[in-house]
């Protein structure tokens, strides 16, 4: 089939798309270094979009946030990592227990034997120069966040704010804050043509019969909801059963997709390393209705 050589924004786009079909990676999509995760998404984070990934305290949300970030630097993305939660050496604390399949007790005591001691060596040799970089996120919010980050075509593709109760001043009622971040953050995707991820604590679940976190649960006035677009809920059925089976089992559901359906990843969290691997099912991910 002949391809389509004028260059109106719709013949763009079906470039873009016979692209994709050749095998060509979408311009617009960041992988999340997660092959079902990526599939769900249609290929990624995407630029310009604002992606809300919220759980129960304790789920994981800033260790697979922050897996993300590292497998989108080790692939060449450059990408910022902006917390509220920690100091940057914690942060980096966790990037050697992820990547080195260490716990963090042993690196925080020294408690390392040779074999690990090597191979966390191995990791900041291989990291050296494909890191996210990582910021603290400023009490002055979205707009302290932005000027850091720099205008359109300086801002690096991916942003990953943790948390987004992190953005809360203090001045007014925080829910309002919190909505008021969250229209921000939609804004500063578009702005500076960026992927973002936001994470956000969710009230606890664990009163209800289905513990998984629904649309409702994100709060903020409904912003995550209205503004987000897309939102992934993160599930970990074992922090409330305490069957053997069911430790370290996560879904990644999808709560909203404004560009695409709905559906769900099998992730399994090693809470002694915080860090996440993909199980890939042979049928691919499944649906919910």
């Amino acid at each position: 089939m002949p391809r389509i050589t004028d260059l109106s924004p719709l013949s763009q786009l079906l470039e873009r798309i016979d692209a994709r079909t050749d095998g060509k990676a979408a311009v617009d999509a960041l992988s999340t270094g997660f092959p079902s995760v990526d599939r769900i998404l249609g290929g990624g984070l995407r630029r310009g979009e604002l992606t809300v990934l919220g759980g129960d305290v304790g789920s994981g949300k800033s260790a697979l946030a922050l897996a993300i970030a590292l497998r989108a630097a080790a692939a060449g993305t450059r990408a910022t990592y902006a917390t509220s939660e920690m100091p940057p050496e914690r942060v980096h604390e966790r990037v050697l227990a992820i990547e080195g399949r260490a716990r963090i007790d042993d690196l925080r005591a020294g408690t390392l034997d040779e074999r690990a001691r090597a191979e966390l060596g191995a990791v900041a040799l291989r990291l050296r120069d494909r890191m996210p970089d990582v910021a603290r996120l400023a009490p002055g919010g979205v707009p302290a966040l932005a000027e850091r980050l720099g205008g359109r075509g300086d801002a690096p593709p991916l942003v990953v704010v943790d948390p987004l109760q992190g953005l809360a001043a203090g001045t007014r009622p925080q829910d309002e804050e919190l909505a008021v971040a969250v229209r921000d953050l939609k804004a500063l995707a578009l702005d500076l043509d960026a992927a973002v991820l936001l994470t956000a604590h969710l009230p606890s679940l664990a009163s209800r019969a289905d513990m998984r976190p629904a649309l409702d649960d994100f709060g903020a006035l409904g912003a995550p909801k209205q503004h987000a677009d897309t939102v992934l809920a993160l599930f970990r059925e074992g922090m409330y059963e305490s069957a053997r089976e069911l430790e370290g089992a996560t879904e990644l559901i999808v709560r909203k997709r404004r560009s695409g359906g709905l559906g769900y990843a099998d992730l399994y969290f090693y809470a002694q390393w915080m860090r996440f691997e993909d199980v890939m099912e042979p049928e691919g991910p499944g649906t919910r209705d």
